[in-house]
Order: structure tokens, then sequence, then C-alpha cells
């Protein structure tokens, strides 16, 4: 099967390019071409003159259309969440489990494997969110499920399922030569609801910590005289960083002082999105607390931020229009930069020859207008 994509405009590494044919063939990305029309294409996709970009990868997402994934950790769930965020372009996402007891993020785990192998259409693994935490930086985390990382939870954490597996934990909640274990055993490690110190940071960034999960928010704070995680996070030249740009977990202009302290190819978007991202939902429970929708802002009856209501596709446009950051630069954010700290820059987060053709149509205002995974729109 060859699809051919003409007439629009394109993200590609050199930028965005008019004039431009893509061809698909059994999924993957088979060549760019410079000819306007295609002879042989079992199937010609008419652009009419929109842009076509990467699929977006969330490496952080609770919940949408109406589900929370630790409700009910199966591969019902996952198909809802990822229905939900395709409307929104993610093509790719990792469901994420907030702090619960271990044998739910064992249930989790073998629900991310069905899911994998039934091809539930943009799951790329798990992102297991604690409950290895700080318990001063916790959040909305329930502190009844936080505990040390030990050698037992990391040999569950390193069950292999068939995709990514990505774990946020407090640093000093655990060890180095168990982060070093988990790194070698291709789990990604990132920082995060952590009251670490600078200097702690530093050996568990040595021993295979990737990156920190929603930078500033749940972390030790950058200071005058102790730079904490945030400063960590900055201050390291080969972290990735995740942002929530949502308007309400960081400042734009902290945004902004931390995007001209780092290369803009070391951050990418996140959701953190909740169950009301793609349904009618004003309020919900996270492990028996009432949490409450208000417009775009999401919180606890304490008041505390309990993840986002937010989008991939939004959280672009809050990029290029609070932060003032490139539309290409943005768009890379949300797709081949988290393919980079995924690991999975060799299969997808680019418009390029041999990548799979997750690929999303948007207007100019990224309005998501079609979206395709593995070459399939349906």
């Amino acid at each position: 099967m060859l699809l051919a994509f003409r007439n629009g405009k394109m993200l590609t590494d050199a930028g965005i390019e008019s004039g431009r044919s893509l061809l698909v063939r059994d999924g993957r990305i088979e060549a760019i071409s410079c000819a306007r029309e295609i002879i042989g294409a079992d199937q010609t996709i008419d652009l009419e003159g929109q842009l076509l970009v990467p699929g977006f990868i969330d490496t952080q997402v609770n919940g949408g259309g109406g589900v929370l994934f630790n409700d009910d950790p199966c591969v019902e769930s996952i198909a809802a969440i990822g229905r939900a965020h395709r409307r929104f372009g993610t093509t790719g996402f990792l469901p994420t489990l907030i702090s619960d007891d271990l044998h739910v993020v064992e249930q989790a785990i073998h629900a991310v494997r069905e899911a994998i192998t039934r091809g539930v259409p943009g799951v790329l693994g798990i992102h297991i969110e604690g409950p290895f935490l700080s318990n001063e930086r916790r959040g909305v985390h329930d502190a009844s499920k936080l505990r040390v990382l030990d050698e037992d939870a990391m040999r569950l954490l390193a069950t292999p399922h068939g995709g990514v597996t990505m774990v946020t934990l407090a640093p000093e909640r655990t060890t180095h030569t168990i982060i070093r274990a988990l790194a070698d055993a291709g789990v990604i490690v990132s920082a995060g609801h952590t009251n670490a110190t600078y200097d702690e940071l530093q050996p568990a960034l040595e021993a295979g910590v990737r990156g920190f999960t929603h930078l500033f928010n749940a972390m030790s704070q950058l200071g005058n005289r102790e730079p904490g995680a945030v400063g960590a996070a900055l201050a390291h030249d080969d972290s990735w960083l995740g942002l929530i740009v949502d308007g309400y977990h960081v400042h734009a202009e902290v945004l902004k002082i931390a995007l001209r302290a780092k290369r803009h190819d070391r951050f990418m978007l996140v959701s953190d999105a909740m169950p009301s991202v793609g349904a009618d939902v004003k309020e919900f429970r996270i492990q028996g607390r009432v949490i409450t929708v208000n417009g775009n802002h999401i919180i606890d009856d304490e008041g505390r931020l309990a993840g986002a209501h937010l989008d991939m596709a939004a959280a672009v446009r809050n990029t290029v229009n609070q932060l003032n950051v490139s539309l290409t630069d943005a768009l890379r954010m949300a797709s081949t930069n988290p393919a980079e700290f995924l690991k999975l820059s060799g299969r997808m987060g680019r418009i390029a020859p041999g990548q799979r053709a997750d690929l999303v149509l948007v207007d100019e205002d990224v309005n998501v207008l079609r979206s395709w995974i593995g070459g399939r729109e349906d």
C-alpha cells in the first residue's frame, strides 16, 4: 500500500517546507519527493495547503475521555485515553500511573503489555510516576502510598512488556546502584517529586537519571545558595526537561528564563492530562479525593494543582503564543524531542525516510484536522 501526501507544507528535518510530497509505504515513510504528482500511488491525500507535522508524543498522560488510568489500569482504559488524545494530535503516549500500591503497578504493566500485543493505537509503554517520591514534594500523590525503591520494586519496574517503561522517582528515595540497574535494564529514569539538593542530584544523573518530570513543579527550587533540582536540571547539558505549558503550573516568564538557560532540543511538552481532556468532566476522584475542573484549572479540595486540563495541540499553541518560541521548535518539543528522550528516535518523531508514519495535519492555529498512526487514519 503506497500513500502519497501532496499539496501542503510539512515539517521535515530542514524545517517547514512547501512543494514536497510524502510517500508512505506499509506504515512507514519511504521518501520525501519534490514531485507534485506521484505516479503509482494507491491513495493520494490532498493536504489542501495545510501543515503536516510529526505526530505528538506525550510522556505523561494520567487520563482522558473521562477515564483515569489509576481507576482501572486495563486495556480498555488505555484505548479510551488514546482515543481522547488522538483528537488533539497525540499519536504516541505513555499512560501514566500515579503513586499506588505495587500490585496496582504490576496490573498496569500487564495492561500495557496486553494493549501493545493487541495493537491499541498510540500506546508506546507506561510511565510509572511514583510511589518512590519525596513526601515533602509529593503534591497530590497519596502519602500513604509512598515508599522507597528497593530491589524488589526495581525488578518489577524492569519487567519487559514490549514497550518503553519510564519511571519518575525522587533520587533520595533509592540508591545510585538501583538507578544504574534500572537504566541498564532500559528503563527511562526521570527525577521528579524530589526534594534533593543540587549536590545530591549529580551522582544520580551520572547513575542514569535521563530527565526531569514537569520542571519547576514538585521539586526543590532554584535558590541563591542552593540550586536545587531546578538548578541541576538547567545546568546539566544532556538531560531532558518536561514542561507543562498551561498558564497555571509555571509562570510564562519563568519558562522563558528556563528556555534561555538551556538549548531547546532538551525540552519536551507534556500534557499531564486528567480525565477531563476530551470529555465533559467537571469533577472526578483520585484515590478517594475530590478533584475539581474549573476551566483549564484542576485542583484538589486543598487548592493544590492536580494534573492539567491540557492537550498537546494546546501545549504547542501556548508555547508559541505565551513563550515566543518558534512554531518549528514548539512542534519538535511535542514530537522529536520526546522521541529522543524515550530512545525511540530511530522509529518515530520526525518526518523522514524510515520513520513510522505517525502524522498530524494542522491548520495555521495548530488545530488538528486529521491524524495517522502507522499510516492509518482510522
